[in-house]
């Protein structure tokens, strides 16, 4: 699995591939999260800048209540979340795989 940034034109500008983001998502999905916890470990799951405003606080929490790896895994998304929140035209794509 990987977190990428994509323009709207299908431009990569950055990418995660830290080893822990399928536990990432296993953790949760186990959690009831309602923005990151519905990311599709076997397919694409896309998050718009809007989406944002629910999703970067999951990850801050995860970022702090999470086991070590995942908390690391979190911070490496959330840092892609916050140029989504700032940047126009910018996706935060989940790639299952």
């Amino acid at each position: 699995m990987s977190v990428i940034i994509r323009s709207y034109t299908g431009t990569i500008e950055a990418t995660c591939c830290h080893p822990a983001l399928d536990a990432l998502c296993q953790h949760v999905a186990n959690d009831g999260l309602p923005g990151i916890g519905y990311v599709d470990k076997y397919d694409d799951t896309v998050f718009n800048r809007s989406q944002m405003r629910l999703v970067i606080p999951e990850l801050v929490q995860l970022g702090t209540s999470a086991p070590a790896a995942v908390a690391y895994a979190a911070e490496e998304v959330l840092a892609l979340a916050r140029i989504v929140e700032r940047l126009s035209h910018r996706y935060l794509v989940f790639n299952g795989d």
